[in-house]
């Protein structure tokens, strides 16, 4: 197979550079709703987390409030026994002892008491964190329900579209030297606009509007080598690349 020619690789790229451009256009149609439907999935997912977490907590902080109501029970079965045991000593030493044990005891009643109101209070400030986390988390759920039929739409809209196109792209960078490629791919990947081929435009390069000299222009349009714009990089072709020449009205 004979080497393509530098105007046959000029009309190779810039075809391939339409393709692609309709790919883009595609990817702007869904906006940013790839990337939101992603944060969103993102966000949920740590937002379950913590809710898991808080309720582990509250789990935790409830299980110490019981242990110190069952504290409490204790110690009034403990004094209980120790009053119903005054009631049979045999001297001052051992009256003295039991009261001293009943006073502990006591002491702890209140000690225990403490810690279950402020257990309580932090489970209540737990709950109420729980519950607007909860509430967070629905909302989430619904803008992700919302962002996705949205994006469901545009992707059954324009889904064949894009797997022709892809196809497209494919098949037409098999006919191109990996060298121009790798070049191509570079400088597309390097602006937001994906322009890697651009026509000369009013004296301009139709990628950063820089003006192209006269006999630079002149070059481009004779097709005999491949040109860059020395400003952006970009792969300069004339406006009739596609060969829509305009008809020499003369002949």
């Amino acid at each position: 197979m004979a080497e393509p020619t530098v105007e046959e690789k000029l009309r190779m790229l810039y075809e391939l550079q339409m393709i692609d451009s309709k790919k883009d256009e595609i990817e702007i149609l869904k906006g940013e709703l790839p990337m939101e439907v992603s944060d969103l999935e993102d966000e949920i997912g740590g937002l379950e987390t913590r809710i898991n977490r808080l309720k582990s907590n509250v789990d935790d902080m409830e299980g110490e409030v019981n242990r110190h109501h069952a504290n409490i029970k204790e110690a009034e079965s403990l004094i209980e026994r120790y009053q119903s045991q005054m009631d049979n000593v045999k001297n001052n030493r051992e009256y003295e002892a039991l009261s001293k044990e009943i006073e502990l005891q006591k002491l702890e009643i209140q000690l225990s008491e403490k810690k279950i109101r402020q257990g309580r209070g932090d489970i209540d400030n737990k709950q109420d964190t729980l519950k607007a986390t909860e509430l967070r988390l629905e909302n989430k759920r619904k803008d992700l329900e919302t962002k996705r039929v949205e994006l469901e739409k545009i992707i059954e809209k324009t889904e064949k579209e894009e797997e022709k196109l892809a196809k497209h792209s494919e098949k037409a960078r098999t006919k191109i030297e990996a060298r121009l490629i790798k070049s191509y791919d570079r400088v597309r990947t390097s602006y937001r606009n994906g322009l890697a081929v651009v026509k000369v435009e009013r004296n301009s390069c139709g990628g950063c509007f820089n003006k192209i000299p006269p006999q630079l222009q002149l070059e481009i349009s004779q097709r005999k080598k491949i040109i860059a714009c020395e400003h952006c990089g970009r792969i300069l072709v004339d406006d009739y690349i596609m060969g829509d020449e305009p008809q020499d009205a003369s002949k």
